[in-house]
């Protein structure tokens, strides 16, 4: 059973999908409207479940590169516990039809439709084109959190006015911006990893004298753009949670800018998951006090 569990989180990614399904919901908190508890939990899951499906597709079809990396080579595909075969791609895509399904049921068309784009973004553009090829990969493949962000604030968007308020649109850009150098800093700790693998990451392919700016220059506008909600009705307390989220991450990347190393790039990779839990939970508490309110 434990097996068969861990075989499952491992193959839907649901660390990443937890992550793009919390995504959703701060949309949803920050879209302007409202939406039901049980609407609102339905279009999470689906957007958990459409996250899923790109992740299984993300592994499926990199089981050859992940057998050459000592981080994936265990991974049910890539270890050969699972065997390859027509069944999964279908059963992936079944997975992915049956959440946008619930998505356009709870959320709407559009919100539907950016949960496709954004689990199209990870299991077809970044995974099939643009890892393979380019080192902008997870810049551009960083669109599909962004996407689940939007998906939210269009499933809670109001009634006659635009779909997109200002809040959603700043936090959609900041996740954006968070994700390559939460992923360059992973690059960096199995940097031999990527190499090996053949995969043009931008710490394989350069020195820290070009990486270590870039990764800093990121979390200095993500920080800063975070700040903006405040300027259209987001409260003290994201502000607060806001703040103190930017000021580790910064901490962080500059240390790993000015003295690089293993250690510094695990320390950047850990706040950049400390920024994005304090940036949500800043989010849910702000948004917790305004309705009590």
């Amino acid at each position: 059973m434990h097996a068969a569990v861990s075989a499952t989180v491992s193959i839907l990614k649901l660390r990443i999908g937890v992550f793009i399904a919390i995504a959703a919901l701060i949309g949803m908190l920050t879209g302007g409207g409202t939406i039901g508890w049980d609407s609102g939990a339905a279009f999470v899951l689906a957007v958990l479940g459409a996250s899923g499906a790109a992740g299984a597709f993300n592994q499926y079809f990199e089981r050859g590169i992940d057998r050459t990396m000592a981080r994936t080579a265990n991974r049910p595909f890539a270890s050969g516990r699972l065997k390859a075969g027509r069944i999964w791609p279908a059963t992936f895509a079944a997975l992915l039809a049956v959440s946008l399904v619930v998505a356009w049921a709870t959320g709407g068309t559009m919100a539907a439709a950016l949960v496709f784009l954004g689990a199209f973004t990870y299991g077809v553009i970044y995974t099939l084109w643009l890892k393979p090829r380019t080192d902008w990969s997870v810049v551009i493949g960083g669109a599909a959190g962004s996407f689940a962000l939007l998906a939210g604030a269009a499933a809670a968007a109001p009634d006659f006015w635009p779909v997109f308020g200002p809040v959603p649109i700043l936090l959609s850009a900041v996740l954006f911006l968070w994700t390559p150098p939460h992923f360059w800093a992973l690059a960096i700790v199995y940097g031999d990893d990527y190499r090996r693998a053949g995969i043009p990451m931008l710490p394989a392919l350069s020195g820290p004298e070009i990486w270590g700016p870039v990764i800093f220059s990121h979390v200095l506008f993500l920080t800063l753009l975070s700040l903006g909600p405040l300027l259209f009705g987001m409260g003290a307390i994201y502000g607060l949670f806001a703040v103190i989220a930017g000021a580790l991450f910064l901490n962080a990347s500059w240390r790993l800018m000015r003295r690089p190393s293993r250690q510094a790039a695990r320390s950047t990779f850990a706040a950049s998951l400390g920024h994005f839990t304090l940036l949500s939970l800043g989010v849910v508490l702000d948004r917790g006090v305004a309705w009590a309110f």
